[in-house]
C-alpha cells in the first residue's frame, strides 16, 4: 500500500454534529447529541475505521456521512463538494459514488427477489445499461465477491449468512463506488466467516480501488484491516492516528481500556496482562458531563476534567488525543 502522503483526500468531515430532539416528561424536550463536533479526513484508498462502545454515535456519523441522517451541523466535503449543500438530484447523482453495507445481510436483502434482481436493482435505479448488459453485470458481480453464478436464481433466505453478507457487498460494489461505510459489517457472522468477509473487503479494495470507513466494536477486526483508527465516546473522537500507533502506543484513558480488552493469542502473557477496568455506566447522551465527557469513568481525573473540555493536542506525529494529561 502506498506512502499516506501520497494519496489524496477523499472525504473531509468538518464539525459534524447530530441532535436529536426527544420529548422527556409533559412538554418538556432534551437534545441527545449523538454526534457532537467530529472532523477527519479520509485518505483514497484507504481504511478509516472508527471504533467504540455501543451508543457512543459510530452508526450515526456513518449515516450522517452519507446524508441517510441529515446533520444537524457542520459539512461532509466529497472529493471537494460538500454534498449536504447539493440538491437532490445532484445528491442522487452522487449516490453511485457512496454506499453502505449495513450489519445484517438477512434484513439488507428483499426475502422476494432474487439475486440476479437484487444485483440488477442499482443499474436499473440509476439507468445504467440494458437488460443483456446489466445480466452480464451481475454474473461478474457474483463472481468477485466469491459465489458462482447459480446464485443469481436463488433468494436470500438459500445462503448462509456469509454468503448473504457477500451478496450486500457484491449490491454495494456494482456501480463501482469510491466510498464504501462498512457499519459492523462482520459482527453478525460467525468468527471463522468474519475473516473471509475481511478478506474479501481487503481483496477488493486492492482491485477496486476502494474508500473505506469502516465502523466497529471488534478492535481484533480494526486492526487488521484498518490504515487509520478514531476513537469514539459519547459523540466525541477522544484519540485519533495511524494504526500502528494507536495500538502501539494508545494515549487516552478510554483507549487504553479498549485495548486491554483485546484477547492475546499466547495464554500465558493473557494471563499477566492488566485489564483496565472501567468504572461505571456510559453516560446517557441526553445528561452528558461537563469538562471531558469521560471524566466520571476515568481513574485519573481531575477537577480541571470535570469543568474544560480538553484541547486536541499532538502526543506523537500525526498522533492526537483529546485529553489534559496524555503523553
Amino acid at each position: 500500500m502506498n506512502s499516506q502522503l501520497e494519496k489524496t483526500d477523499l472525504l473531509q468531515i468538518e464539525h459534524l454534529k447530530k441532535h436529536y430532539t426527544i420529548k422527556s416528561g409533559f412538554r418538556k424536550k432534551k437534545i441527545v447529541k449523538a454526534v457532537d463536533d467530529v472532523s477527519f479526513t479520509v485518505k483514497a484508498g484507504t481504511t478509516f475505521s472508527i471504533v467504540g462502545e455501543s451508543g457512543c454515535g459510530k452508526s450515526t456519523t456513518g449515516r450522517a456521512i452519507l446524508n441517510l441522517e441529515r446533520p444537524t451541523a457542520g459539512s461532509v466535503k466529497f472529493e471537494g463538494t460538500d454534498i449536504l449543500k447539493l440538491d437532490k438530484d445532484s445528491q442522487r447523482n452522487l449516490r453511485k459514488e457512496m454506499q453502505l453495507v449495513f450489519q445484517d445481510p438477512f434484513s439488507s436483502l428483499n426475502s422476494r427477489m432474487k439475486v440476479k434482481d437484487i444485483l440488477a436493482e442499482p443499474f436499473e435505479i440509476h439507468q445504467i445499461g440494458n437488460g443483456k448488459e446489466i445480466l452480464e453485470q451481475t454474473k461478474q458481480l457474483v463472481e468477485l465477491v466469491g459465489l458462482p453464478r447459480s446464485s443469481l436464481e436463488k433468494y436470500p433466505h438459500e445462503f448462509s449468512g456469509g454468503q448473504r453478507q457477500r451478496i450486500v457487498i457484491a449490491r454495494a460494489i456494482a456501480l463501482r463506488p469510491k466510498l464504501i461505510v462498512c457499519d459492523e459489517p462482520v459482527s453478525a457472522l460467525d468468527v471463522s466467516v468474519q475473516s473471509q468477509i475481511i478478506n474479501l473487503f481487503i481483496k477488493l479494495q486492492k482491485e477496486l480501488g476502494l474508500t473505506y470507513i469502516f465502523i466497529s466494536h471488534d478492535l481484533s477486526v480494526v486492526r487488521y484491516i484498518s490504515d487509520q483508527v478514531a476513537v469514539m465516546y459519547l459523540g466525541k473522537i477522544v484519540e485519533f492516528g495511524d494504526k500502528s500507533t494507536i495500538f502501539s502506543h494508545p494515549s487516552h484513558p478510554y483507549t487504553k481500556a479498549l485495548m486491554s480488552s483485546i484477547p492475546l493469542p499466547n495464554p500465558s502473557l493473557q494471563r499477566n496482562r492488566e485489564r483496565i477496568i472501567l468504572q461505571g455506566d456510559v453516560p446517557s447522551p441526553m445528561n452528558i458531563p461537563s469538562g471531558c465527557h469521560f471524566h466520571t469513568r476515568c481513574p485519573f481525573a481531575t477537577e480541571e476534567c470535570k469543568v474544560d473540555a480538553p484541547e486536541w493536542r499532538m502526543v506523537r506525529d500525526q498522533h492526537w488525543v483529546a485529553c489534559h494529561f496524555a503523553k
